[in-house]
């Protein structure tokens, strides 16, 4: 009997040490990107939806570019200092600036946050998003120790980081100037290779995280781009703002599901360093080339994903409003087709993107070209005079 009780006490003391080491590990910090260059009206929605599940805000502050000169984004200081969140200011220099003028880059920078510090946002760091290459790593290095000498040393300097920085030996010389980095493991190669590969992904994350000793985070894709035939066989990327060329255009989108899995990944095996995941970019409700907020969300939240397609009908005398409906979470691409069983109709057409063709007892809307249906959206396909629509006998096909 004595023996009996101190197995138990030994098995009840081991499942306890077991049930501590399997503890969850906490959730990672999930930030957003705010990189329009022009605020608008729609960014109030937005923020106001994203304040529950992002922590802080990257807003593009100030850009760089050849010929182009200087340009600072045109925020909306009221708003983003009524959202109360941490602000950090984000600072594009381009890539292919051909050097860095320590002292003209710092004045812009100080203008900056002495503006947006005087508009009273709660600014908590800055970061530098600058796409040097491997050869000019160490100029870049003297850039930021210049830098953060002139800054307060309250103010947290950050930066963007490239995965072939990996192959350089003055990487861990460069970590040690700023106070975490930012590794963008998105858009990082040729376009027509996708947005993103998971499994690349989680390699470099890996790496990164046994090269540096401080804080970084993982830059990830919420959003597409559209390919355009170049004038020298590379490809032209839009994006957010349409370019006035001709020609196909081949649409790349990041994969909410692929996204999701790396997120879990990430929480359930956190590498060393890793505080964070930040999404690029915050979607407003006319953006045409992001994820909706509904889907970014239940990615960040790591909920499982699901679209759910509906037919709805919306008839008055007669006239019937066809359009289809997404119940889901997950934005889902615009159906193949969609059949409609059908009794006396008089008349009906299809809403751009859609071809209809009739016949007596049958309406089939063709796709024309792709597009997306928003988790939680809507989007009108025809209209149809008819005596009577069985939706019950109607048909979405993937």
């Amino acid at each position: 009997m004595v023996f009996l009780t101190r197995l138990i006490v030994l098995l009840a003391a081991t499942g306890l040490l077991n049930g501590c080491e399997r503890q969850d590990a906490p959730p990672l910090d999930q930030q957003l990107y705010v990189w329009q260059r022009q605020w608008t009206p729609a960014h109030e929605a937005a923020l106001q939806d994203s304040r529950a599940d992002f922590s802080t805000l990257r807003v593009l502050a100030l850009q760089a570019f050849p010929q182009a000169g200087w340009s600072r984004a045109r925020i909306d200081p009221a708003l983003l200092k009524g959202d109360g969140r941490p602000v950090i200011a984000v600072v594009r220099l381009d890539g292919q600036l051909k050097s860095l003028d320590q002292h003209e880059v710092t004045a812009q920078i100080q203008r900056v946050l002495d503006d947006w510090q005087g508009k009273g946002l709660n600014l908590s760091g800055v970061e530098i998003d600058h796409d040097a290459g491997n050869a000019r790593l160490p100029a870049y290095r003297a850039f930021l120790v210049h830098l953060r000498s002139v800054l307060p040393a309250s103010l947290p300097l950050s930066i963007t980081a490239l995965p072939s920085w990996l192959d350089s030996p003055e990487l861990p010389a460069l970590l040690s100037t700023v106070d975490s980095s930012v590794l963008q493991v998105h858009a990082v190669s040729d376009p027509r290779s996708g947005l993103f590969d998971p499994s690349q992904a989680r390699k470099w994350v890996k790496a990164w995280s046994r090269i540096t000793s401080k804080p970084f985070y993982l830059a990830l894709p919420a959003y597409g781009v559209a390919l355009l035939p170049g004038d020298n066989g590379a490809p032209l990327v839009e994006s957010e703002v349409s370019l006035e060329r001709g020609g196909t255009r081949r649409e790349l989108l990041a994969d909410p599901r692929q996204l999701s899995q790396l997120g879990r990944q990430l929480r359930q095996d956190p590498p060393a360093h890793l505080a964070g995941l930040i999404w690029f970019r915050l979607p407003l409700a006319n953006d045409r080339r992001a994820w909706s907020l509904t889907t970014l969300r239940a990615v960040a939240r790591g909920d499982a994903l699901d679209s759910r397609l509906t037919l709805e009908l919306s008839a008055k005398e007669g006239l019937y409003d066809i359009s289809l409906g997404n119940q889901g979470n997950l934005d889902t691409a615009w159906p193949e087709r969609v059949t409609l069983a059908v009794q006396g109709c008089e008349g009906a057409d299809a809403l751009a993107g859609y071809a209809l063709q009739q016949n007596p007892d049958l309406l089939t809307f063709t796709r024309l070209r792709d597009g997306r249906i928003a988790a939680g959206g809507q989007r009108a396909i025809g209209w149809a005079r008819c005596a009577n629509i069985d939706q019950g006998a109607s048909n979405v096909h993937p």
